[in-house]
């Protein structure tokens, strides 16, 4: 039986009892160092003096800013994955760990990511991973081109082209596949039927695609290199790099510039938006073999017929930061999302490790050494899994390589797991924010900046056509009042207090401007340049 007077006794009895208070109240505290990573405005510049409304916008936009790093800091605290490592015994060598150690060490699902594939018949291959790291197409010399997922290891086409492949990629799913063949570029789907026969770009030798922009780039035997819009079908740029042939490609990863190797030694880099180079560099003396671009933009590691391998900071002046002479020189290089990187040499694969991932790796001693079945033709380093592919004239190998992957990923942006709707969805959102052809520079961060030499340049032609400034403050003019207040007297008061505020607004700005100068009067000033200086080392 119910016992209704129970009820009002539990309320008394709680009411007389003291509240309980929370021991931690507010939100979680960050550390400033870790929500330090996540902002994208300096704050140690101060702002521009300028129109109140303007000021009150900008200090919005920080506000805003501050709290969606703090929120993002917190967040960090959710990725639970952590990145692999290999670590030896003391004294004992990591380059001397074998591929089958490896594979004993780890779990079962581990060990399955590492296999190889025999097929001496059609070699020697190509391979490339997809965006989410899931599915792995291959090419080989003598047309056989296959693509699968080579985690559940099913097979989605199998295909003969009866030509030979130069190069394979990915487009911006795993649904079509672009293959470079003897003759001209094709694209096919996941099922190996053949959509489009490209005619415009023959006898292409290498295949890059940027996936923010949908351009699938391409080399040629013919120095061209050619720009092609998946999304509508069509040759946004073709460039004549007046260099002979290109066979040496890559992409970076941060601002989507090409880099192309030449046989002259030097490495130029190109932008669609562009007809000449964007920049060029010398790193050899003899033809460059091989260039890789981590995936933060800083590092360039290129290899070259002198057997030097270099790695250059893309930061500043492109200068080099370490080099290191191989027995036989890299005809392959990649890098990993870590920092990693791999070298193929003949028959053997060399990886080289860092401190992190914003370090260049340290070409010392190499972090792994492996041996195949047949010479490099290939090298990638899968998103998301401790794994390199390389493909070789004896088939593919997958290696296992602790610590070259990111352990955590962005679901809304690279989802391995995602579904085929999920994929749809994802296709349309990305054609929606696609980046256009014309804003690949070198510097991202400058298409945020305001071009003042432009604006003055454009402010000086109008005044010249005009004849005078339409944007000048014009003289100011009392209006007349009734009454007998707009004497000669009671006019040149009001035109005294106007002048004694523009010259107050003055002084505010050369006082605001006064710290600033002082900081760079305080910097030392260096000693006068010589000739002379062009010998010191």
């Amino acid at each position: 039986m119910r016992r209704l007077g129970s009820i009002p006794a539990c309320q008394r009895i709680a009411s007389s009892l003291p509240q309980a208070q929370d021991p931690f109240p507010g939100p979680a505290p960050v550390s400033v160092e870790v929500a330090q990573k996540f902002r994208r405005i300096d704050k140690s510049k101060k702002l521009p003096h300028s129109k109140s409304k303007t000021r009150s916008r900008l200090e919005v936009a920080e506000a805003e800013e501050e709290e969606i790093s703090v929120k993002a800091a917190r967040s960090e605290l959710l990725l639970a994955e952590e990145p692999g490592f290999l670590e030896g015994e003391e004294g004992e060598d990591t380059a001397k760990i074998r591929q089958a150690d490896i594979v004993e060490a780890v779990d079962i699902a581990s060990a399955a990511k590492h296999f190889d594939l025999n097929l001496r018949q059609f070699g020697p291959y190509r391979l490339n991973y997809s965006q989410t790291g899931r599915h792995l197409a291959f090419g080989g010399r003598r047309g056989h081109v296959a693509a699968l997922d080579w985690v559940t290891k099913k097979l989605m086409c199998e295909i003969n082209v009866m030509e030979a492949v130069r190069d394979i990629r990915f487009l911006h799913s795993e649904a079509l596949l672009a293959v470079a063949q003897n003759r001209w570029l094709h694209i096919y789907d996941n099922q190996g039927i053949e959509l489009h026969c490209i005619r415009r770009c023959d006898r292409v030798t290498r295949l890059e695609f940027l996936p923010f922009h949908f351009l699938l780039a391409t080399s040629s035997e013919t120095g061209f290199l050619t720009y092609l819009d998946v999304s509508v079908g069509k040759i946004v740029a073709a460039l004549n790099a007046r260099a002979g042939r290109l066979d040496v490609m890559t992409q970076n990863p941060y601002n989507a510039v090409i880099h192309l190797g030449h046989s002259n030694g030097t490495v130029s880099l190109w932008s669609p938006a562009m007809k000449e180079p964007l920049a060029k560099i010398l790193c050899h003396r003899g033809g460059v073999r091989a260039v890789a671009v981590d995936s933060t933009g800083t590092c360039m590691a290129t290899s070259g017929l002198d057997h030097q391998l270099k790695i250059f900071d893309l930061r500043g002046k492109f200068q080099p930061l370490s080099a290191r002479t191989l027995p036989q020189g890299a005809g392959h290089l990649a890098f990993s999302q870590r920092g990693l990187l791999a070298a193929g040499m003949g028959d053997v694969v060399n990886i080289w490790a860092g401190q992190g991932k914003a370090s260049p790796p340290s070409l010392e001693k190499p972090y792994l050494t492996h041996r195949l079945s047949g010479h490099v033709h290939g090298l990638q380093f899968c998103p998301f899994e401790d794994v390199l592919g390389v493909g070789h004239s004896g088939g593919i190998t997958s290696m296992l390589v602790p610590g070259a992957a990111e352990p955590n990923f962005d679901g809304l942006e690279s989802n391995p797991y995602r579904s085929r709707k999920q994929r749809q969805e994802w296709e349309v959102k990305a054609l929606l924010e696609k980046v256009p052809a014309e804003l690949i520079c070198l510097d991202p961060r400058a298409l945020a900046e305001v071009d003042v030499v432009s604006l003055e340049q454009a402010k000086k032609e109008r005044i010249e056509r005009l004849g005078y400034d339409p944007e000048s403050k014009a003289p100011f003019q009392p209006k007349p009042k009734l009454k007998g207040r707009s004497s000669t007297a009671s006019l040149v008061k009001r035109k005294r207090k106007v002048m004694d505020e523009e010259h107050r607004d003055k002084v505010r700005q050369s006082l605001e401007q006064q710290p600033q100068k002082q900081e760079k009067a305080a910097k030392p000033v260096g000693a006068r340049p010589s000739a002379l200086d062009r010998f010191v080392r």
